[in-house]
């Protein structure tokens, strides 16, 4: 079994093996995986943080030591808390978004295969979930994106709660079979998971609830919308947007 790692800042991972195929999530610098396959130009891999199976271009990643590997499995790892911070590769100044994992990181060096990189910004701590999701304010929807410059509603709670060092699955339906039930809008608490669903009562749509009922989350961009027990009003169109399924508290 091979296993790599991403070192580039973001790299798009695709439903099939082409650059023509849907981009279904993305790589953050240091995030791991397992290659399952490997041709040419393409590699299916498993992303170890959250098992997603997607294919990505062999450019676009590095091998990663067996052994590395299977230490990462069992340490938490660190993660970007600045909206871009600055990696140092080689005398090479790259920009990492925020959430870009930091494998092996102690006193500003990262240690990953046979590379090195140097990061001195911030990494996460003491940071409140609504703290790190107010980062992405504006930040344009993105059908599988994980950035500021382009994120969709479930890779948006993903990286907001891997920077507060929750581990959340990628999609919106997985997300919401974790954690513990709120049975009231009433009893919601800032950092909560809202969950919304379609006429089928399919699981569509995920935000994140703050004080005053108020919920950020990505729908067009990141916005911040009035919440109430029947769904997201959205004040600009005067209407109800996402109808309420469920809200749960995932890590407190």
């Amino acid at each position: 079994m091979r296993h790599g790692y991403c070192h580039i800042p973001l790299a798009p991972c695709r439903a099939d093996a082409s650059d023509k195929s849907e981009m279904v999530t993305q790589l953050l610098f240091g995030e791991h995986f397992e290659v399952l396959e490997k041709q040419e130009k393409w590699s299916k891999i498993r992303i170890a943080q959250d098992a997603y199976e997607c294919w990505i271009d062999n450019k676009q990643y590095l091998t990663l030591f067996v052994d590395q590997f299977e230490e990462l499995q069992r340490k938490k790892i660190l993660r970007t808390s600045e909206n871009m911070g600055r990696i140092m590769h080689q005398g090479n100044v790259m920009f990492v978004p925020i959430g870009s994992a930091l494998p092996f990181f102690d006193k500003g060096t990262i240690k990953i295969s046979n590379q090195e990189y140097s990061y001195n910004g911030a990494y996460n701590g003491q940071q409140h979930i609504a703290e790190i999701a107010r980062v992405f304010l504006n930040a344009p929807y993105l059908w599988g994106g994980k950035s500021s410059m382009g994120i969709d509603c479930s890779g948006f709670t993903q990286v907001v709660f891997s920077v507060c060092g929750i581990q959340l699955p990628r999609d919106a339906y997985q997300q919401a079979e974790i954690g513990e039930v709120v049975d009231f809008m009433e009893e919601a608490q800032e950092g909560d998971l809202a969950f919304f669903d379609n006429e089928e009562g399919r699981i569509i749509h995920v935000g994140i609830i703050l004080n005053d009922q108020r919920i950020i989350h990505a729908s067009g961009k990141v916005r911040i919308d009035k919440i109430d027990h029947e769904g997201i009003y959205n004040e600009d169109s005067k209407s109800y947007t996402h109808k309420l399924r469920l809200i749960k508290r995932v890590g407190n």
